[in-house]
């Protein structure tokens, strides 16, 4: 079954009850939560392990980004530690690792903890322009006040 995942990687509920844009998977899950999800968005797999500190990083960061990404692709985390069956399949050999899927197939990917601007632009080619985030739209909408003297 899987479950809703914070930045720390405990369970939870997303914010406001969105939609499951991060979700934990399985071996025996991912056929569902990445292959036929992908039919219909792009899913990433983030695979990765709890003792691997790069992993730690990337991960709140990839989560962040996913959820700005208003819908336009699905995250979906593997714990290799548990589930090393599908990272072997895949060739993974260092994490951490994302892979995009689309159609069902492997289509692009990156490893290793990259930028949060670098995510957002690997969510872009996978999965279309995003726009701004909420809080980008805030900040321009709060500058647009302020020369309009507003305060």
């Amino acid at each position: 079954m899987s479950t809703f995942l914070t930045g720390d990687g405990s369970p939870a509920m997303p914010a406001g009850g969105a939609s499951d844009a991060v979700i934990d998977t399985t071996t025996q899950t991912f056929g569902a939560d990445v292959i036929e999800a992908s039919m219909q968005q792009p899913v990433l797999v983030d695979f990765w392990a709890p003792w691997c500190g790069p992993c730690r990083t990337l991960g709140p960061i990839i989560e962040k980004a996913v959820q700005d990404s208003k819908g336009a692709v699905r995250l979906v985390k593997m714990n290799i530690d548990e589930h090393p069956a599908v990272a072997g399949q895949l060739g993974i050999q260092s994490i951490p690792a994302v892979i995009a899927f689309s159609k069902g197939q492997p289509v692009d990917g990156f490893v290793g903890a990259v930028p949060e601007s670098q995510i957002k632009e690997f969510i872009e080619r996978v999965g279309g322009p995003v726009g701004p985030s909420d809080a980008e739209a805030l900040v321009t909408a709060g500058e647009d006040l302020l020369a309009a003297g507003d305060t």
